[in-house]
């Protein structure tokens, strides 16, 4: 056992304590991480028809009709993860003032960096640019005679420098990302505009967000610069809470052969555990319908008047499927309940929630059939926006095949693939849609009670990563994404939606994107 040949000293055992975790934990840590990860083993992939749903737009208005005649008798939230500082998004300009010696040739250095080049040529288009060239006159006041490349190069370290505009130290959230006549705009607004138009119920919008604790004060601040204007503008009252990601979800670090790793004061290290540790921030969330989306997917709101009635059919289509779970669950309580009856919830549980029928169903006793179909139905249920893939093929929805047999529509991440085996990297190349995060989750059962979220991951589905620290490489272990096995065991419902609905801002460049201007 990993526990014979790793020892913990005192110091250790306090600092995993203080970090609130335990010493079961760590060493279930350790273990994981070095039996290596478990990939999923794809049976095939989810297409239209085989796993995602596809409406016509009368089916999709009837949807969303639905929602909005009940949506003012739930609780409803919106759910946006928003940690990070943004420093990716300025990756290419990083490295321009890494490799750009101001005496080269502009024209020639563009020509071979591509996003520079675009950069460049959209400059006045940015959001920010006005602020910007504002700051930049300020420090210099002869700045617009320069030199192109001198300017670019002003303008780049202004942006960035942690005595200027910082903006690589800022959240994406946070940053200017849509500029409109009288006013420009961040994500974390344009969620909050957002969220009035679907994810409120009775004039109120009640908005979740997971950030960095370096970051929360600067959220609260753009929060109370902007509530009572928005407030005043939409009609609409806005309760905004936040969250961090819990460092008892931290995980342990160890070297390449498997020892622990420690930092040079001799401490543990221990790394975030991605995206896949909210499911504990999602799990404290009380409401009878949770949509979750990404803050860099954010739209215009003009534009965003026409992609939110997707969020509303995905939500109409959650709701009608909850309630009929929800009274066959109720029957299935009663003691009366015939035979027949048993047949039409099957055929539910297989056609409408996925659900693949286990073995030897149709022979077992009425009793054992009525706490098999109640375990199934019994289960937290998310409808999944999917988008045609029109590049790589990669993770997305997939039928997935578990160690006993079952069958399961899950959304794999291409880490979980081994696509060393052909038999896996063909089902890939017939993947035709991705999870652009986009999604609507019902989290109560049939008789009100919130789900215990938690009880629904396949922890088998983290990733074991490999990063280098202070010149060693070490092994780092990622819980199950939030989206991808920390839902494994949720009813799963996929439905096409129009690729316009995926606009993320990956790159500062993508501001510059026709949905991001207004």
């Amino acid at each position: 056992m990993l526990t014979k040949t790793i020892v913990f000293t005192d110091k250790d055992l306090n600092q995993i304590k203080n970090h609130g975790l335990t010493l079961e934990k760590v060493n279930a840590q350790i273990e994981l991480i070095k039996s290596g990860m478990t990939y999923s083993k794809l049976k095939s992939a989810a297409t239209t028809g085989n796993g995602i749903l596809k409406f016509d737009k009368d089916q999709q208005q009837n949807y969303i009709d639905f929602f909005e005649a009940h949506r003012n008798q739930l609780e409803i939230v919106k759910f946006v993860p928003a940690s990070g500082a943004a420093t990716r998004m300025f990756k290419f300009l990083f490295q321009f003032l890494k490799e750009y010696n101001v005496n080269a040739d502009f024209d020639t250095y563009l020509d071979k960096n591509m996003e520079m080049a675009v950069f460049v040529k959209g400059l006045k288009a940015f959001p920010f640019y006005e602020k910007l060239e504002s700051k930049l006159i300020e420090q210099i006041p002869d700045y617009k005679k320069l030199p192109l490349n001198e300017q670019c190069l002003h303008l780049v370290k202004t942006m960035l420098n942690a005595t200027a505009l910082n903006y690589s130290f800022y959240p994406k959230g946070l940053l200017p990302f849509h500029k409109y006549d009288t006013e420009v705009s961040t994500a974390f607004q344009e969620h909050l505009l957002e969220a009035t138009l679907y994810a409120s119920s009775n004039n109120k919008a009640h908005l979740h967000f997971t950030v960095s604790e370096a970051h929360q004060s600067l959220f609260v601040e753009e929060l109370n610069k902007i509530k009572a204007t928005l407030e005043s503008q939409t009609n609409t009252t806005f309760n905004v809470s936040f969250s961090f990601q819990s460092k008892s979800t931290d995980a342990i670090t160890i070297t390449s052969n498997d020892a622990l790793y420690r930092n040079d004061d001799g401490s543990l290290l221990f790394r975030p555990s991605g995206h896949g540790a909210l499911i504990e921030n999602l799990n404290a969330l009380n409401y009878d319908l949770i949509f979750i989306k990404n803050i860099d997917n954010i739209v215009v709101f003009e534009q965003n008047k026409q992609v939110s009635k997707y969020k509303k059919m995905l939500a109409g289509i959650l709701l009608k499927i909850q309630n009929q779970a929800f009274k066959y669950l109720h029957r299935l309580d009663d003691e009366d309940i015939l035979e027949d009856e048993i047949h039409n919830i099957e055929l539910f549980v297989i056609n409408r929630m996925n659900v693949h029928r286990k073995k030897g169903f149709k022979k077992l006793p009425l009793q054992e059939k009525v706490a098999y179909l109640k375990d199934k139905l019994n289960r937290p249920i998310r409808v999944c926006g999917m988008v045609k893939n029109e590049g790589e093929p990669g993770g997305g929805p997939f039928w997935i095949k578990e160690e006993d047999g079952k069958i399961s529509l899950e959304i794999i991440e291409f880490p979980q693939i081994n696509i060393d085996k052909k038999s896996q990297r063909k089902i890939v190349a017939e993947a035709t849609h991705f999870n652009p995060t986009d999604l609507v989750c019902g989290v109560r059962d049939y008789k009100g009670n919130k789900f215990d979220l938690t009880k629904y991951v396949d922890h088998k589905a983290a990733f074991i990563t490999m990063k280098s620290q202070n010149g060693t490489d070490i092994k780092a272990l990622e819980l199950p994404g939030l989206w991808n096995g920390s839902m494994a065991y949720w009813n799963s419902i996929f439905v096409e939606i129009p690729l316009e609905t995926f606009n993320p801002v990956k790159t500062v460049n993508d501001l510059l994107k026709p949905a991001h201007q207004a």
